[in-house]
């Protein structure tokens, strides 16, 4: 196990000028009946850099016949639509990109597959030595968490929020923090050094529908006073 890092521990390096924090969307497990509608409202509301497309226990097929909607109204919005942990699938769909886990395979092989412009995604969890890892075989961004409690997944990992400063302080590759995150409790990872806050159940399950959860999340993605 690594040791924890002290929660000031990115004071003792300088910041860097970063760009602002922007969010990251991932997909509920159902994506058909309404659901397009609901991403056109969701990626109207507000600047949303990626789209993850994340489906489980469906054939290749039926993922491809759901996914094309999606990525219709991505490239539509100009938000990068990636897939979730199977390359083959995002080489099908021409995505541009794939998100892996830990068992998906290796960032090389992805970009040796899907080309040098794809954008090629590492979970990391609360793991420094895999996120350098994943750096050096060609990650375009590493995603740590799960940092709250969440029903999207079984959480294993619960990394500190110093894990982003250290992360953001010493490496120019983006990082990515998620894992129940929601327009109340982000900000603190925006404060730690996020680039991006990947978000899923805060805004498809919003009780005022995707476009105000996306909304509320702006003022929380603002840098101000930061660094």
């Amino acid at each position: 196990m690594e040791d924890e890092l002290a929660p000031d521990f990115a004071d003792i390096f300088e910041p860097t000028e970063r760009p602002p924090c922007q969010l990251y969307l991932i997909s509920p497990q159902e994506l058909g009946g309404a659901f397009p509608g609901r991403l056109e409202e969701a990626l109207g509301a507000g600047p949303i850099a990626a789209f993850q497309f994340r489906v489980k226990g469906v054939d290749q097929h039926a993922a491809a016949r759901l996914a094309e909607p999606l990525q219709r109204i991505c490239a539509k919005n100009e938000v990068a639509f990636i897939v979730n942990d199977d390359m083959g699938l995002a080489k099908r769909l021409g995505a541009d990109g794939v998100h892996l886990g830990q068992g998906d395979g290796d960032p090389r092989e992805a970009r040796a597959l899907l080309g040098p412009s794809a954008q090629i995604g590492v979970t990391c969890h609360d793991s420094r030595h895999l996120a350098m890892e994943a750096g050096e075989k060609g990650a375009d961004y590493v995603a740590f968490g799960a940092f709250f409690p969440t029903s999207t997944k079984e959480v294993l990992h619960r990394p500190d929020p110093a894990i982003l400063g250290w992360w953001s302080r010493l490496f120019e590759i983006p990082c990515v923090a998620i894992g129940g995150i929601t327009p109340e409790n982000g900000r603190a990872l925006v404060e730690a050094g996020a680039d991006f806050l990947a978000v899923c159940s805060a805004v498809w399950n919003h009780g005022d529908g995707p476009a105000a959860a996306v909304r509320a999340f702006q003022p929380v993605l603002r840098r101000e006073n930061i660094g």
